[in-house]
């Protein structure tokens, strides 16, 4: 009978039982309907916390206990976002997160748009292209490059030059990062032209300092380009037709699970480029100049399971530059190119555990070849990475980690010399390649000190070899401190340790890419960086967010090549003619933006210092580094007049790069000699440059969009000088030497219109 009883209470009560507890199941986008990956969950149910994280898809899903739920989701360059439930049976939630303005602690700003730029932890900043297409370009399309040139830490470059300069480092101190995957070619002749298809591109994040152990191979930022991976829902077409070049993106739908993004661009500019190039020359030597570029973006998505989600991203880009001048004989063609292509995999094993596998390529060559009399020289380069990248996100306890390991092969040609003699025998050739190897284990927990204090700590251990004598082990800590010391005011203090094994050698003073890139091998040892930074973030107003910071780095082993293009002769080697020296940079950085209302932009100043010293150079005495400029300030404004007009207008002011004069000449047989006292010991003049933009839009909304884009660059048309040339001559009265400085000015005022569609 008692057995009965028992058995009948178990049955009675079983349905309470089963409802002490409840799933929750839930989904977190963004507000552009993107599923966001490593969403953090918080949940706080009966002083019980747990937390989670979204998975490959955005999901999550969790059994709390029957009763009042807090839910608090954090995701990095978003609003945190509470709700509060009664979770009285199994419940599915969305979530749609907002982009931060700033990293405060649960500041909620409310705006009508999101915002163009925004601060991440750190000081790393992150840039929404779409909300930033109205400041001016000289085709009428974002330039990501110059986007970066106009915040604080980052040397504007002048014309002529589209290379990055952060913090004091030389242009192959950075890293751009395609959805992860290196891209080594980082410009289009002159640094005219934009060398991304921004419609292809939905985000760029921006860390100066590199401070991510994920990332490692630059001693200084990394810039990361996010391709689009929504998987389309319909078709569409959106792109750009402009005087100088066109770019047209298709999104096409392949089934509800997949799709594929298809970008291009081309440039029709022949007859164009040759007036610009030559618009400061009194004598048009150059007969027949010819110039194009082309480069097209692909990007297929698909969620091949409930728990997967598999893409393909790759990217190629190809210059053409051809001058023939029958005055001089002459006869030069120039080609560089780009191709990467890198599939994915990303995991979601658990609701608390990711995981990403991507193996990726990537090439860049260029190939340099010139004809004259009976004389043909040709020089080319190339460099080959083969990659796996493989990470873990998952917690321990309350901490989010991430976990990973990487590998990558490296082939390259740094150069290959070849002289032909038509009218003899006398033909040589040079030629030099280097293989390497390269692995990495890294690994980032981000805990939660104190209420107030937050930190990012990371580890990178590196093993590179190349050859049987060039092998190293490196360990790369990274720090990242967060104190929030109230709701408008947060600090942030940082050390980084860096590595460089691949370094560009550049031979050009302008962005003609004659470049090469060469290994540590045969005694060349890495490039290494010891950097520490400091800064706050403000909020000071509804509208107006600051930061202000500083910087010491201290670099060495730095290469240098004074040879130009090459230095051939059959002795030497290139460990032989590489200098090996060491530099340090310093600076204070400010930036205040306004990201609401009618009028948005910011300003940005940098005071800085970066020298270098080599014992081969200045008599082994420290100099000014090339673009050790003191003074950097750019103001950039955009302006919304009305649903058909907006403006922007970009301001930039810049201390002249440095270079170096001789002091003293004299003539020897009437031959003039000259006489150096320093190295760099001269600069160019300031530079100063005004750019305006207007678009004018037919019809805008959030699927359809057509506009005019009218830029003016530099309006004023001010003189800015790529490099002097002197003109030596002798006196009437054969007393003195008069030398005249020639400054070479490659473009002045450049306007242009263009037509934005997308449909």
């Amino acid at each position: 009978m008692s057995k009965s009883i028992i058995i009948f209470c178990l049955f009675c009560f079983s349905g309470l039982f089963a409802q002490s507890q409840a799933n929750i199941t839930g989904n977190v986008k963004s507000s552009e309907n993107e599923n966001l990956i490593g969403a953090s969950i918080f949940f706080d149910s009966n002083n019980k916390k747990l937390s989670a994280l979204s998975d490959a898809f955005g999901n999550f899903s969790e059994n709390l206990p029957l009763g009042k739920v807090a839910i608090t989701i954090n995701q990095a360059g978003y609003l945190n976002k509470t709700l509060n439930i009664d979770l009285v049976n199994d419940t599915i939630i969305s979530i749609i997160l907002e982009k931060d303005i700033s990293l405060l602690k649960e500041v909620i700003i409310t705006n009508d748009k999101k915002d163009g730029i925004s601060t991440l932890s750190g000081g790393k900043l992150s840039f929404n292209l779409k909300e930033l297409s109205s400041l001016p370009t000289v085709l009428g399309t974002t330039d990501i490059i110059k986007i970066l040139q106009l915040t604080p830490g980052v040397q504007n470059s002048g014309d002529a030059n589209g290379y990055l300069y952060v913090r004091g480092g030389d242009p192959g101190h950075n890293a751009i990062l395609y959805n992860g995957t290196p891209v080594y070619g980082m410009s289009h002749l002159l640094g005219v032209f934009p060398f991304y298809n921004t419609d292809h591109i939905k985000e760029v994040e921006f860390d100066k300092s590199s401070s991510n152990a994920k990332y490692g191979g630059r001693l200084s930022s990394t810039t990361l380009l996010i391709p689009n991976k929504k998987i389309p829902s319909e078709f569409s077409i959106q792109g750009n037709v402009g005087i100088l070049a066109s770019q047209l993106t298709l999104a096409l739908p392949i089934t509800e699970k997949s799709g594929i993004y298809l970008s291009g661009r081309k440039t029709y500019i022949d007859e164009i480029i040759a007036p610009l190039v030559n618009s400061s020359s009194q004598n048009n030597d150059v007969q027949d100049m010819k110039y194009g570029f082309s480069d097209g973006n692909m990007t297929f998505i698909s969620q091949i399971s409930k728990n997967n989600l598999f893409a393909v991203d790759a990217f190629v880009s190809g210059d053409k530059l051809k001058i023939n001048d029958d005055n001089l004989s002459l006869k030069t063609s120039l080609k560089w190119s780009n191709f990467t292509v890198s599939p994915s995999v990303t995991t979601a094993l658990s609701s608390k555990t990711s995981m990403s596998n991507a193996v990726y390529f990537t090439q860049y060559s260029n190939d340099l070849s010139m004809e004259q009399a009976t004389i043909q020289f040709g020089v080319s380069s190339y460099v080959k990475d083969f990659g796996f990248t493989n990470s873990f996100r998952y917690w321990i306890k309350n901490i989010p980690v991430e976990s990973g390991l990487q590998y990558v092969y490296h082939d390259l040609q740094p150069q290959k010399v070849n002289v032909e003699n038509f009218s003899s025998s006398n033909n040589t050739s040079q030629n030099s390649m280097i293989t390497a190897n390269e692995a990495a284990v890294f690994t980032t927990l981000k805990p939660k000190l104190t209420d107030k204090l937050n930190a990012e700590l990371g580890l990178r251990i590196n093993y590179y070899t190349s050859g049987s004598q060039s092998s190293y082990l490196h360990f790369q800590p990274r720090l990242l401190l967060n104190y929030i010391a109230n709701e408008k005011l947060s600090f942030y203090g940082s050390y980084n340790k860096q590595y460089q094994y691949l370094s560009l050698i550049t031979t050009s003073s302008v962005g003609i890419p004659t470049d090469f890139w060469i290994a540590s091998s045969d005694g060349i040892k890495p490039q290494s960086s010891d950097e520490f930074a400091i800064g706050s973030n403000q909020n000071i107003s509804k509208n107006l967010v600051s930061s202000f910071g500083g910087f010491y780095r201290s670099m060495k082993d730095l290469l240098e090549y004074p040879y130009g293009i090459t230095q051939f002769n059959e002795i030497t080697t290139l460990k032989n003619d590489l200098l090996v020296g060491r530099g340090k940079a310093y600076g204070l950085e400010f930036m205040l933006r306004k990201n609401n209302g009618k009028f948005t932009g910011w300003l940005s100043y940098t005071l800085s210092w970066s020298d270098r010293n080599f014992d081969e150079l200045n008599n082994g005495k420290t100099y000014f580094a090339k673009y050790d400029r003191r003074h950097n300030l750019s103001l950039v404004g955009m302006y919304d007049l009305n649903p058909k007009w907006n403006f922007g207008v970009t301001q930039i002011f810049s201390s002249g790069n440095r270079f170096t004069m001789p002091t003293s000449w004299y003539f020897v047989n009437n031959n003039p000699v000259k006489e150096y006292s320093e190295y760099n010991n001269a600069q160019m003049p300031n530079y100063i440059r005004t750019d305006l933009s207007a678009n004018y839009f037919f019809f805008k909304t959030n699927k359809k969009e057509s506009a005019l884009n009218f830029s003016i660059y530099n309006t004023f048309n001010i003189d800015n000088p790529i490099y002097v040339v002197l003109d030596v001559k002798v006196a009437d009265d054969k007393s003195s030497v008069v030398v005249r400085q020639d400054k070479k000015v490659l473009y002045r005022i450049l306007p242009s219109i263009s037509w934005r569609f997308k449909f």
